[in-house]
C-alpha cells in the first residue's frame, strides 16, 4: 500500500522529529500489523502538540478541559482520507517513565494508538479496552524493533 502522511509539528519547543521516520512508523506499522489493525488506505495526517495545543482540540472537539495523549479523527474514506492523529509530546515526555519507555517509544506509540483507532480498534468498552492493549503491544515491538528513536526531545521543566 503506498500512503500519503502528513506530518506537523507543533511542539517544536519541546521537540524535534523527520517527517520520513513518522512516514517509516505509519509504513511499518501498514505492513506489520495483522490486516484486521491496519487503517484504511487514504491519507493519515499526523500533529505533534504540546499539552495545550492538544487541550484546546480536546475542548473544542470533545468538549472535554482534561489532558489527554491522543485525539483520533477518522476520515472520509470514500474521499482517500483515512484521518488525523494529534497527540502530546508533553504527555509522553511525563509519562514515558511510567510505563518503562523512552520518550520517543511513548510518543510512538501513542501515534500507533491513534493509528489503531482509524483501524477501527475502540478502547471505551473494557472488552474493546483488552484489544486495544493487545493491539498496542504488537505496536510497541514494531516500533523497538523497526524504527529508529523517531523522537528527539529538548530539556523540559
Amino acid at each position: 500500500m503506498t500512503r500519503s502522511i502528513e506530518v506537523s509539528n507543533y511542539a517544536e519547543d519541546i521537540v524535534s522529529f523527520s517527517d520520513a521516520d513518522i512516514e517509516l512508523l505509519i509504513n511499518k506499522l501498514d505492513t506489520l500489523l495483522p490486516e484486521d489493525l491496519r487503517a484504511p488506505e487514504g491519507e493519515i495526517s499526523v500533529a505533534v502538540f504540546t499539552d495545550e495545543g492538544l487541550r484546546k482540540i480536546h475542548i473544542d472537539f470533545l468538549n472535554d478541559a482534561s489532558d489527554t495523549d491522543v485525539i483520533t479523527f477518522d476520515g472520509d474514506h470514500t474521499d482517500g482520507y483515512s484521518g488525523e492523529i494529534c497527540v502530546s509530546a508533553e504527555r509522553a515526555l511525563d509519562w514515558c517513565e511510567r510505563f518503562s519507555n523512552t520518550a520517543s517509544e511513548e510518543l510512538s506509540l501513542y501515534i500507533a494508538h491513534g493509528y489503531l483507532h482509524l483501524a477501527g480498534v475502540d478502547d471505551i468498552a473494557p472488552e474493546d479496552a483488552k484489544k486495544m492493549r493487545s493491539a498496542e503491544a504488537l505496536a510497541l515491538a514494531i516500533i523497538r524493533s523497526e524504527t529508529p528513536e523517531i523522537f528527539k526531545f529538548k530539556k523540559h521543566s
